[in-house]
């Protein structure tokens, strides 16, 4: 059977010769006699692997030597805690931008340590824009700043970096991050799952400025400290290895198409086809804020929604799946992520094409 093109928000698709060189390596790698599931995380083989993904990631965002990166467990559900755990350092509250359902459970599980001011939302518009930033309210006094750089459900991203009016920069990055180039220097604080544009699901990546590893919330546990973390190389217990192995190879898949900036060029021209088809139709159409559009989440819905099980069932057979727009927001959702393939978008818009001759 050949592949599919899986258009998941996440686990989402991965590179296919990130998948043919784990298979090769599946029972043997580099020689070694074991797969990279039977390795010790604290063996040598093992140890390479990770200083090689750090090493990697750290050339592909140009992080600067002040800050850590770590490899965690938990998604980034788990940071939606950890941020206020270990960045209030003394602080009372905290500032948040709420553009969608994952700034708005950050928002919730934040408010079991702090106070949380809510500095700017678009709920009120249903979460299809982002607020302008001079009507932002930031509390000099706040800890941080918080925002969701892309949010996947709603198909709402911030296409730069907010001005945090001196606040320590925090983000979720998990459904855009490796998509473009960002100036890591201007955060505090990044995170994001891996499961969308990174690798499978389990590992999360956190990359922190040197200065906020101190201070955490007392009675905080170990395994939410990231300074813990941090002086045991992201091994404070046993990591998730084979998730860390193939992001790592993930990583050099993106360094062998030319790094960040061709990768966004890649994203810019599928978003673009995509977005061209549904604002070029009367049958599709896209709730979105045009200045906001996600480059990887295009939420879009069909004219006459009692076609929407019957888009799903000829888009599967056509090798198109997964198209099925979140239930709290219904219609569709093309998830283009790195790892799929220009072409995979040219045949989503040519069946939308034939769709709609057919059934407009």
């Amino acid at each position: 059977m050949s592949r599919i093109y899986n258009f998941s928000a996440g686990p989402s698709m991965l590179p296919e010769s990130v998948l043919n060189r784990a298979k090769e390596e599946m029972l043997d790698w580099q020689g070694c006699g074991m797969s990279v599931m039977e390795m010790s995380h604290r063996g040598k083989e093992f140890v390479s692997i990770a200083e090689k993904a750090e090493a990697d990631l750290r050339e592909l965002m140009t992080i600067p030597d002040n800050y850590r990166v770590l490899f965690l467990q938990g998604g980034a559900t788990s940071q939606f805690a950890m941020v206020p755990l270990n960045l209030l350092q003394g602080a009372k509250k905290a500032c948040y931008i709420n553009t969608g359902a994952w700034s708005t459970k950050a928002i919730a599980e934040a408010s079991k340590y702090t106070e949380v001011l809510v500095s700017a939302s678009s709920e009120a518009e249903s979460f299809t824009t982002i607020p302008e930033q001079n009507s932002w309210l930031i509390d000099s006094d706040a800890a941080y700043l918080h925002y969701t750089s892309n949010e996947t459900i709603g198909g709402v991203e911030f296409q730069g970096i907010p001005d945090s009016k001196g606040l320590t920069l925090v983000s979720d990055m998990s459904s855009n991050i490796l998509s473009r180039a960002v100036d890591v220097s201007k955060f505090g604080l990044i995170y994001a799952g891996a499961q969308k544009n990174m690798g499978p699901a389990g590992i999360t990546v956190v990359i922190v400025r040197d200065d906020l590893l101190k201070g955490v919330v007392a009675s905080t546990p170990s395994m939410l400290d990231y300074s813990l973390h941090a002086k045991n190389d992201s091994m404070l217990n046993t990591p998730p290895t084979y998730s860390w192995y193939l992001m790592g190879l993930v990583f050099g898949w993106i360094k062998s198409r030319g790094g960040l900036a061709a990768m966004e060029a890649h994203n810019i021209r599928k978003a673009e086809k995509l977005y061209g088809q549904i604002d070029g139709s009367g049958f599709y159409s896209s709730p979105v804020d045009p200045r906001y559009r996600s480059r990887m989440n295009a939420p879009f819905i069909l004219e006459d929604d009692s076609l929407n099980d019957k888009f799903l069932k000829d888009a599967k057979s056509e090798g198109l799946v997964a198209l099925k727009g979140h239930r709290s927001f219904g219609g569709m959702r093309a998830s283009i992520y790195n790892a799929m393939p220009e072409e995979g978008v040219d045949v989503l818009v040519a069946f939308m094409q034939e769709f709609e001759r057919l059934n407009g």
